[in-house]
């Protein structure tokens, strides 16, 4: 198994191949091969797994995954500047890498992937969210998902009842994923440097969610409750039909609590109440 030692520097194939960021792909390139090693090493032994990587651009965080011992990459690329140096990378590690010419949002993991798989990736901030939702929605083809956003929403995804951070995206994520926040990256680590500072998030899928609920109904109850964040609950759910409050006494919580101060449990537990009356 080939190492890629023989591939040249990230900096001279992106001037080679005229790989300048663009900025309408969200493009930030990581460079830092001590960052990019760390990363692939999230997710724990990559030896004999598959793995699926998102905007790999020229390659850098790609050649981490391959050098950490993944068996298979498949990596996904909307810039069609990108496929030459990628192809290189591939040669230089034994064709593990198979690169896919198009738009994550429309691909079909079911399809594309022979087994479970790891996601790796540094993900475009204009596209990052949708992503993970999409992923969570078919979280039982994914072993683990290490992936790169920008801090902000990072900590949407990690964030306690409580906090101003704390809101759908949080409970969603945490209802059917055990998530940690890994660590932050500066933007000087990146060319172009973005604007934000970048956090690493790792989400490992639940064989179940710990506490029951219906996805749809649980994704109308938390949008409701955090589309008028300010408001009491009582408030806040009129938009769902029927007595907010009867719902609310049903479930065990208080009328006049706010979104942000209810656990995911409680979420459930509410949004069990509100598919009954489906």
């Amino acid at each position: 198994m080939t190492d890629g030692s023989s591939l040249p520097p990230l900096r001279e194939v992106i001037n080679r191949h005229g790989l300048r960021a663009e900025k309408s792909l969200g493009q930030n390139f990581l460079l830092d091969l001590n960052l990019t090693g760390r990363i692939a090493r999230c997710p724990g032994k990559l030896e004999g797994e598959t793995v699926l990587e998102i905007g790999p651009g020229p390659g850098g965080l790609t050649r981490a995954i391959l050098a950490h011992g993944a068996k298979q990459v498949f990596a996904i690329e909307k810039d069609t500047r990108c496929l030459a140096a990628l192809a290189e990378v591939s040669e230089a590690f034994d064709h593990r890498l198979i690169v896919i010419e198009g738009d994550a949002l429309k691909i079909s993991e079911d399809e594309l992937l022979p087994e479970r798989a790891h996601i790796i990736a540094n993900l475009p901030y204009n596209v990052a969210t949708p992503l993970l939702i999409k992923w969570l929605k078919n979280r039982h083809q994914f072993k683990s998902m290490t992936l790169m956003f920008q801090k902000e929403v990072g900590d949407r995804i990690t964030a306690s009842p409580g906090s101003k951070a704390y809101g759908r995206l949080s409970i969603i994520s945490q209802w059917l994923c055990t998530v940690s926040k890994q660590f932050d990256i500066s933007p000087k680590a990146f060319t172009p440097p973005p604007k934000v500072v970048s956090t690493v998030v790792k989400l490992v899928p639940k064989s179940e969610p710990d506490f029951p609920a219906d996805l749809k109904t649980l994704e109308k109850v938390v949008a409701a409750a955090f589309g008028q964040r300010r408001k009491m609950l009582r408030a806040s759910l009129k938009s769902l039909g029927g007595s907010a409050e009867e719902a609310l006494d049903a479930a065990g919580i208080k009328p006049t609590l706010r979104a942000e101060e209810l656990s995911v449990e409680d979420f459930c537990r509410l949004s069990e109440i509100y598919r009954a009356r489906q």
